[in-house]
Protein backbone atom coordinates (compact mmCIF):
# COMPACT_ATOMS: atom_id res chain seq x y z
CA UNK A 1 0.00 0.00 0.00
CA UNK A 2 1.44 3.41 -1.05
CA UNK A 3 1.72 6.07 1.99
CA UNK A 4 0.15 9.24 1.05
CA UNK A 5 2.49 12.70 1.87
CA UNK A 6 1.22 15.90 2.69
CA UNK A 7 2.42 18.88 2.34
CA UNK A 8 1.55 21.85 4.48
CA UNK A 9 0.11 24.68 2.66
CA UNK A 10 -0.94 27.98 4.97
CA UNK A 11 -2.83 25.86 7.86
CA UNK A 12 -3.68 22.95 5.78
CA UNK A 13 -2.31 20.00 4.87
CA UNK A 14 -2.70 18.66 1.11
CA UNK A 15 -2.23 15.57 -0.28
CA UNK A 16 0.35 15.38 -2.78
CA UNK A 17 -1.40 14.14 -6.03
CA UNK A 18 -0.13 12.56 -9.29
CA UNK A 19 -1.95 12.51 -12.53
CA UNK A 20 -0.42 8.68 -14.02
CA UNK A 21 1.33 9.20 -17.27
CA UNK A 22 -1.22 9.51 -20.39
CA UNK A 23 0.07 9.26 -23.89
CA UNK A 24 0.18 12.42 -25.61
CA UNK A 25 -2.78 12.35 -28.49
CA UNK A 26 -2.65 15.35 -31.24
CA UNK A 27 -6.11 16.56 -31.14
CA UNK A 28 -8.27 17.68 -33.83
CA UNK A 29 -10.50 20.32 -34.39
CA UNK A 30 -13.61 18.45 -33.23
CA UNK A 31 -11.82 17.08 -30.32
CA UNK A 32 -10.62 20.62 -28.99
CA UNK A 33 -14.36 21.92 -29.67
CA UNK A 34 -15.42 18.63 -27.56
CA UNK A 35 -12.90 19.31 -24.66
CA UNK A 36 -13.50 23.63 -24.72
CA UNK A 37 -17.47 22.77 -24.86
CA UNK A 38 -16.75 20.23 -21.77
CA UNK A 39 -14.84 22.49 -20.11
CA UNK A 40 -17.14 25.37 -19.95
CA UNK A 41 -20.41 23.66 -20.09
CA UNK A 42 -20.24 20.67 -18.39
CA UNK A 43 -17.32 21.06 -15.75
CA UNK A 44 -18.10 18.01 -14.03
CA UNK A 45 -18.00 15.66 -16.33
CA UNK A 46 -14.79 17.22 -17.78
CA UNK A 47 -13.22 17.02 -14.59
CA UNK A 48 -14.72 13.14 -13.92
CA UNK A 49 -12.85 12.55 -17.35
CA UNK A 50 -10.38 13.99 -17.00
CA UNK A 51 -9.51 12.51 -13.32
CA UNK A 52 -10.03 9.25 -14.21
CA UNK A 53 -7.94 9.93 -17.20
CA UNK A 54 -10.58 9.25 -19.82
CA UNK A 55 -10.46 12.31 -21.36
CA UNK A 56 -8.19 11.76 -24.18
CA UNK A 57 -9.93 8.38 -25.29
CA UNK A 58 -13.47 9.79 -24.94
CA UNK A 59 -11.73 13.17 -27.58
CA UNK A 60 -9.84 10.57 -29.45
CA UNK A 61 -13.61 8.81 -30.01
CA UNK A 62 -15.29 12.03 -30.46
CA UNK A 63 -12.80 13.50 -33.17
CA UNK A 64 -13.47 9.68 -35.15
CA UNK A 65 -17.16 9.60 -34.94
CA UNK A 66 -17.15 13.30 -36.00
CA UNK A 67 -14.80 12.84 -39.23
CA UNK A 68 -16.91 9.63 -40.19
CA UNK A 69 -20.38 11.84 -40.15
CA UNK A 70 -19.11 14.45 -42.02
CA UNK A 71 -17.72 12.35 -44.71
CA UNK A 72 -20.72 10.34 -44.95
CA UNK A 73 -22.70 13.43 -44.72
CA UNK A 74 -20.75 15.44 -47.50
CA UNK A 75 -20.95 11.99 -49.77
CA UNK A 76 -24.74 11.81 -49.44
CA UNK A 77 -25.52 15.43 -49.74
CA UNK A 78 -23.49 15.80 -52.40
CA UNK A 79 -25.45 12.96 -54.65
CA UNK A 80 -28.28 14.44 -53.67
CA UNK A 81 -27.85 17.57 -54.94
CA UNK A 82 -25.72 16.46 -58.04
CA UNK A 83 -22.66 18.14 -57.21
CA UNK A 84 -20.55 15.62 -59.26
CA UNK A 85 -17.08 15.59 -61.20
CA UNK A 86 -19.03 16.61 -64.63
CA UNK A 87 -20.04 19.98 -63.02
CA UNK A 88 -16.44 20.33 -61.67
CA UNK A 89 -15.04 19.92 -64.99
CA UNK A 90 -18.20 21.93 -66.39
CA UNK A 91 -17.90 25.08 -64.32
CA UNK A 92 -15.50 24.82 -61.38
CA UNK A 93 -16.62 27.92 -60.04
CA UNK A 94 -20.30 26.57 -59.36
CA UNK A 95 -18.70 23.06 -58.22
CA UNK A 96 -16.71 25.22 -55.75
CA UNK A 97 -19.21 27.32 -54.37
CA UNK A 98 -21.85 24.40 -54.08
CA UNK A 99 -19.17 22.22 -52.36
CA UNK A 100 -18.12 24.75 -49.55
CA UNK A 101 -21.56 25.46 -49.08
CA UNK A 102 -22.66 21.76 -48.67
CA UNK A 103 -19.52 21.73 -46.41
CA UNK A 104 -20.51 24.32 -43.81
CA UNK A 105 -24.03 22.61 -44.07
CA UNK A 106 -22.34 19.44 -42.56
CA UNK A 107 -19.60 20.73 -40.31
CA UNK A 108 -23.08 22.32 -38.42
CA UNK A 109 -24.89 19.26 -38.36
CA UNK A 110 -21.88 17.70 -37.07
CA UNK A 111 -21.93 20.14 -34.28
CA UNK A 112 -25.16 19.77 -33.02
CA UNK A 113 -24.68 16.34 -33.62
CA UNK A 114 -22.01 14.98 -32.01
CA UNK A 115 -20.31 17.79 -30.28
CA UNK A 116 -22.83 19.96 -28.74
CA UNK A 117 -24.76 16.56 -27.64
Amino acid sequence: MNEIKYTMQGDYSLPNLIMPEQPEVSLGRYAQMRRTFLKEHHKVRYYNLLTSCKLNAHLVETEQRALTLEETLIQQMAAQEGITESLKAADMMSWVRKMNNLKNRVQEIVKAEVIFA
